[in-house]
């Protein structure tokens, strides 16, 4: 399964200390050279970028059409616009975006997606994790990661874990 990945997903788990739940779930991640980038200045925004470009199992690979990256770059940001060029490039059999614009044209471009939240009920459902609720937690008050009210109660109800459903 060929599977890459934007910024926002490896940043955002590696913030909560949930990032090897990727290799759980997919053995092998593929980013882009922009990505790879914005992971070492993000990341040492928070002294955890080269936790993730320094794992075997993180393969950077550079974008080969310059045309395809160019066009996406006119609606995307570098790493994003990387991202889903490099998709198209592997035919990835998935894409992990968070970013709603990106995630939008992915569907335009007939690009399997998912986010982090539905990666978090994945591992649950494999029992990488037994709840998803701490994590969730982690990554809306460390990771500042952006999760509405309504997803957050939908997510934690389709986990079974209804159970005070507001965030810490």
């Amino acid at each position: 399964m060929i599977v890459v990945s934007d910024t926002s997903p490896l940043l955002s788990l590696t913030l909560v200390g949930q990032l090897d739940l990727l290799r759980q779930l997919f053995g092998s991640i593929v980013i882009p050279e922009a990505v790879r980038d914005e992971l070492i200045v993000g990341g040492a925004a928070y002294g955890d970028g080269d936790k993730v470009i320094n794992q075997a199992w993180i393969i950077v690979r550079a974008v080969a059409n310059p045309i395809v990256l160019k066009l996406l770059q006119r609606e995307l940001d570098r790493g994003e616009a990387e991202a889903l060029a490099l998709a198209i490039e592997l035919k990835a059999d998935l894409i992990l975006l968070d970013e709603f614009k990106a995630r939008r044209l992915a569907d335009d471009l007939s690009l399997p997606h998912t986010g982090v939240i539905d990666l978090l009920g994945e591992a649950k459902r494999l029992q990488y994790l037994t709840v998803i609720k701490p994590t969730l937690d982690a990554l809306i008050n460390h990771a500042h990661f952006h999760v509405s009210q309504k997803l957050y109660h939908r997510t934690l109800q389709s986990a079974g874990e209804l159970d005070d459903a507001h965030p810490a």
